[in-house]
């Protein structure tokens, strides 16, 4: 979380920087106008510089998932900077319209404007004749990213209904982007706000091109047929095994995919619940029924039936030094623990650590836990499960009960976010270094 905060924040600084070198004036400008006209400047750079920076992580550029930590902390800045757009864009849009709404209310004297200062090229003459265009343009650009935007945040709206209608961001960046052209000041695309803004409208341009051609992800995707389907009903979730995996180049236990069953649904991402082997090219899916998309899925799914698999991302990947790793799951954040698990089995890996997996469960199901509880036994971790219709709660006193030398352990969670901050918060409280042992996976992709 704390590298999201650092790359907001930096961001925010160098566009602010950039402007301030490029048009100090906002330091001694007085008179109202003026002003006005540098305040829409300044949050049209910041707009526009945010709204590359979203498009260009949403096509999952794979050098910067390792810096961040995982794709999940990437979407989660791109979420924020979204939001960001969403806010300084409708103090752009107030900005423009102030004047009319001032002279409107009888706050200021209409000024018939003058004609415009003649340009000294065909190049400024061109802008000079888009700029209504231009304008708007950028007002029904704004409108559309308040919807969608909207769309985004509302969990209610299906999924299906937000993959279909968040690939017309391109689009609207697209806008956006000409609007930004026609706009900017020409002195500003030779100063360090056109040093900063070019390059990121380049990489917003050709990733908002990957999107609209269905072009993200495509050297990392594979596919093959489910081989077996399993329903456990006491925790609502399907295992599905897809068997004779073609284009995969292997993944670490821990790692998710997206995955495509209805091309018109769209992909869905969901944890890899098993390891890999070359020689037998097999990849296991557990999927909880969430909504109406995965709770259709027991009925629509069948053996034989073609899967497209994107991937792997995640940094989810259980590597550190510590000499006790404590495993916290909830619900079906089970998966990653499980391919752990198999890996460890399957390999015969040698560890020094030891390993602790403790599960919350809603309900009992007890097909779903005998199996757990086979892997568990099979890698050499110490299993405890926890069954919250039994009054049997997961607490970080119960944990800490457990290991005793909890101290010295690195702890890894992957379940509901309220469960994870509640169990994170406590171990804060206990003196625990949280940022650098307690890794969480926000697995939320809107």
């Amino acid at each position: 979380m704390n590298k999201i905060k650092i790359a907001w924040w930096f961001s925010l600084f160098v566009l602010s920087a950039v402007w301030i070198v490029t048009d100090p004036g906002i330091f001694t400008t007085r008179e109202v106008i003026p002003l006005r006209n540098l305040l829409v400047q300044y949050s049209g750079i910041l707009a526009v510089g945010w709204m590359s920076l979203a498009i260009c992580l949403s096509v999952r550029p794979k050098f910067s998932e390792t810096w961040f930590g995982g794709l999940d902390k990437m979407y989660r800045l791109h979420k924020w900077l979204g939001i960001s757009v969403v806010v300084v864009s409708f103090f752009h849009w107030c900005m423009s319209k102030a004047p009319r709404w001032a002279t409107e209310l009888g706050l200021l004297v209409h000024r018939k404007r003058g004609p415009r200062p003649h340009a000294t090229n065909q190049f400024g003459d061109w802008l000079s004749s888009h700029r209504g265009l231009a304008e708007t343009v950028g007002e029904w650009m704004f409108y559309g990213t308040l919807i969608l935007i909207g769309i985004a945040l509302f969990k209610k709206i299906s999924y299906r209904s937000f993959y279909k209608t968040h690939r017309l961001f391109a689009l609207i960046y697209l806008g956006l982007v000409f609007h930004t052209i026609i706009l900017t000041k020409i002195s500003y695309w030779i100063s360090p706000v056109g040093l900063v803004i070019f390059p990121l409208l380049v990489g917003g341009v050709v990733s908002a091109f990957l999107s609209l051609f269905k072009k993200i992800g495509v050297l990392r995707q594979g596919y093959g047929k489910i081989e077996n389907i399993e329903y456990f009903p006491g925790v609502k979730a399907l295992e599905v095994v897809i068997k004779d995996i073609r284009g995969w180049g292997g993944h670490k236990p821990g790692q998710f995919a997206y995955v495509t069953s209805q091309i018109e649904e769209g992909h869905h991402p969901f944890t890899i619940a098993s390891s890999w082997k070359e020689n037998d090219a097999k990849i296991t899916f557990i999927i909880k029924e969430l909504g109406d998309y995965t709770g259709s899925l027991k009925e629509s799914l069948h053996v034989g039936q073609t899967m497209w698999i994107e991937g792997p991302y995640g940094c989810f990947t259980f590597d550190d030094n510590c000499p006790i790793q404590v495993w916290l799951s909830g619900g079906v954040g089970i998966t990653p623990f499980i391919a752990r698990m198999k890996y460890l089995s399957e390999t015969k890996t040698s560890t020094t650590q030891t390993i602790y997996l403790f599960h919350s469960a809603a309900q009992a199901d007890e097909g779903a836990f005998a199996k757990l509880t086979a892997d568990a036994k099979s890698a050499g971790v110490h299993l405890h499960i926890f069954v919250d219709v039994q009054g049997d709660r997961l607490s970080g006193e119960k944990i800490r009960e457990l290991v005793k030398d909890w101290r010295e352990s690195s702890f890894w969670f992957c379940g509901p976010l309220g469960l994870g901050n509640a169990l994170k918060a406590d171990f804060a409280k206990k003196g625990e270094p949280i940022n650098q042992r307690f890794r969480q996976e926000l697995f939320d992709m809107r």
